[in-house]
Order: structure tokens, then C-alpha cells, then sequence
């Protein structure tokens, strides 16, 4: 008597590569910053960029560019006041205020702006 072995396709499928559509990268296009000084020590920037995951993305993007505007301008620290992002067929944009001090400002959003510029080298992200 043969016996014959039955193979479940799920099993099969398990041993399968996953197919090339399915593994997705981080591949951010940074479009550059548009920076303007709005009065005293009140910075804007306004940051572009394709293939984000969130608006997290942005807020990096324009964290490194006010951590690099702060040591141009010969400041150590910055302090984020607030950043309005939107979307539009795949290019996103940002609108953040920050303000740029030589000592540590009060708040809970504050940055130390060599720390900061270090991070975004670290990450491929680009400053002014």
C-alpha cells in the first residue's frame, strides 16, 4: 500500500521569501528649510520633505534645522513653541516656531542644540 503525504499550501507558503513589494524603507527626500527671524530671538522654519511615516519625521527634520540655526547664530540651546503639519500628495510640510537662546530656556521643550546636530549627522538628516 503507498501512502500518499497531503502538504498543507499554508505550510509551503511559510518557507516562501517574502516578496520584494512587501519589505518597505525609510527613504526620506529632504526638500530643504525656509527660515525667517520673526522678531528678537523667535525663529520660523518651514521644512519640506517626501516619503515621511508621520509627522514625527517633520518635527526631526525641523528640530535640526533650529539645533543649526541656534549654533550659526552663536546660541547653544533653542526651545520648541510649536509646529503645524500637513500633507499633500506625498509631500509634506512643516510650519515650526522655535526660540534660540545662548543658555538653557525654560520649558519642557528645550534642546541642547549641539546634541541635537550630532543626532540628526547620526541619522542622515539635514540642517540648514
Amino acid at each position: 500500500m503507498t501512502r500518499l503525504a497531503l502538504i498543507s499550501p499554508l505550510a509551503l507558503m511559510a518557507c516562501a521569501e517574502p516578496a520584494q513589494d512587501q519589505v518597505s524603507r525609510f527613504a526620506p527626500q529632504y526638500m530643504g528649510v525656509e527660515t525667517a527671524l520673526l522678531e528678537g530671538d523667535l525663529v520660523q522654519f518651514g521644512v519640506r520633505m517626501s516619503g515621511a511615516r508621520s509627522a514625527a519625521d517633520l518635527d526631526d527634520y525641523a528640530e535640526c534645522a533650529a539645533a543649526q540655526y541656534a549654533l550659526i547664530r552663536g546660541y547653544g540651546f533653542a526651545r520648541h513653541l510649536r509646529t503645524n503639519v500637513n500633507e499633500k500628495g506625498g509631500v509634506w510640510a512643516a510650519d515650526a516656531v522655535y526660540t534660540i537662546s545662548p543658555s538653557l530656556p525654560r520649558g519642557a521643550k528645550t534642546i541642547d542644540a549641539e546634541v541635537v546636530v550630532a543626532h540628526c549627522a547620526e541619522n542622515g538628516i539635514p540642517t540648514v
